[in-house]
């Protein structure tokens, strides 16, 4: 049990650690680029705003004598006393013109520096002259004739901050994010593993012989493993009772045996070697019963199939048996079995069929009993085993084929021989029937198809 939750427990921290790294993965490349875009669009922003000022960053210029005198109206309509850090550069980037508040900070090598640069993506960021570190805004610019790359600086440090601002608040809400994740996944983890968890349950009732199979009630993914699951405790509880059946079998089967056996030791008629003889006998059909049930309990009853039994040698043999045992009631036995008639199938399921119910006969017979072994016009072989014993009342001829249920519970017996005698039948697709009998007993009729 304890080695079971530490599985569980390991399965579940798998699923956890592997899909709270999928989404921290995604979600700080998520964040990164959302704080990458942000940038960018603080870049386009201000120099969407430097665009829509250019007449005051052309003032500087005119003041410089940088724009040609037709120029004038418009700057003094447009205007406004402000100064700009601004580096003017020529086509190929060498600074051409420095405005008054770069000069005064010593910022000579903008362009150059920018440069090297320029080919990024921006924002673009440098460390200038001055040790300080400037946002840079590149605007071109053709004015009579005359191409301009204006770099506008501004201090980082301000614009640093806000970029920090919002990078940590995207940060806190993705670590919230992160923890609504946390929470929503221990939830669909625990309900994900619900039914594996009553599956779990249902097996160990299942090994404590509470229940027999798992419920169909699962959910689709799992109807494949709850259907085979319940094939294979099938098949383990079918192979269990074949056992537990032929166990029984056989103890029901070696008990005539051994009172045949022990007949033999008490039979004064038969010398020390006949006694032997006998005796061998019956422990060569003991070895032969036990071969039988152990492979019947391995095969099923379908694996026993293939054989064909000349029936008339093998009743000859088990009334020989059974003549020991209850010698003292002097059975009068008559056998209508041609020498050729063959039982369709293995030799100890007909030894089974024909000792279960000829010993019954013999023990419940006054003193007749009769055996028939015939083929019928519609291709079938038939068995019949007679007696003039009490018969079998109607009401219970349905019944006594069950196993552990018995029609005379005056004498001891397990209510097995014809239970056994009925799955043998079965098992060929035939039918065994209780009738009366001319003798005024029972007569047992089974009828297999050839």
């Amino acid at each position: 049990m304890q080695l079971r939750f530490k599985f569980k427990k390991r399965l579940l921290t798998r699923m956890f650690l592997t899909s709270l790294s999928i989404i921290a993965l995604v979600g700080f490349g998520l964040a990164w680029l959302v704080n990458i875009l942000h940038a960018q669009d603080n870049y386009n922003e201000e120099t969407a705003q430097l665009i829509a000022e250019i007449p005051k960053v052309a003032a500087e210029l005119r003041e410089h004598d940088l724009l040609p005198a037709s120029s004038d109206d418009w700057l003094e309509e447009n205007n406004t006393p402000e100064s700009y850090t601004i580096a003017s550069c020529d086509a190929d980037y060498r600074q051409i013109w420095t405005s008054s508040q770069a000069v005064d900070k010593g910022l000579f090598d903008t362009c150059e520096r920018f440069n090297d640069i320029r080919h990024d993506s921006p924002p673009y960021y440098l460390n200038l002259a001055d040790d300080k570190g400037y946002f840079i805004y590149l605007l071109s610019l053709e004015m009579s004739g005359s191409q301009y790359n204006l770099l506008v600086m501004k201090d980082a440090q301000k614009l640093e901050q806000e970029l920090d601002k919002f990078s940590r608040r995207t940060y806190f809400r993705l670590a919230m994010v992160l923890a609504l994740a946390l929470v929503l996944l221990v939830s669909a983890g625990y309900w994900g593993m619900r039914p594996l968890t009553r599956m779990r349950n249902e097996l160990e009732s299942v090994s404590s012989g509470k229940t027999k199979a798992l419920s169909q009630d699962y959910p689709i993914e799992l109807e494949g493993v709850t259907q085979a699951l319940n094939q294979l405790l099938s098949q383990s509880s079918a192979q269990q009772q074949r056992y537990q059946n032929a166990m029984n079998d056989l103890a029901h089967s070696l008990k005539t045996r051994l009172a045949a056996v022990h007949a033999i030791t008490d039979d004064a008629s038969l010398d020390k070697q006949g006694a032997s003889e006998r005796i061998m006998e019956q422990v060569s059909q003991m070895d032969l019963l036990v071969k039988y049930q152990l492979k019947r309990a391995m095969l099923g009853r379908k694996g026993l199939k293939h054989e064909q039994t000349l029936v008339a040698p093998l009743v000859n043999q088990l009334s020989q048996m059974l003549f020991k045992v209850y010698r003292d009631k002097q059975v009068q036995f008559i056998a209508y079995i041609p020498q050729e008639h063959v039982f369709p199938g293995d030799k100890g399921d007909l030894m089974e069929l024909c000792g279960n119910l000829m010993e019954n006969a013999f023990k419940l017979c006054i003193s007749q009993v009769r055996v028939t072994a015939r083929y019928s016009d519609a291709g079938e072989f038939e068995l019949i085993v007679e007696d003039d014993g009490p018969g079998v009342e109607e009401s219970l001829r349905q019944r006594i084929i069950e196993r552990g249920v018995r029609a005379d519970t005056q004498k001891a017996g397990q209510g097995i021989g014809l239970a056994v005698c009925n799955e043998i039948v079965i098992s060929y697709n035939g039918n065994l029937s209780i009738e009366t009998s001319e003798l005024e007993g029972a007569k047992f009729r089974i009828t297999i198809p050839i």
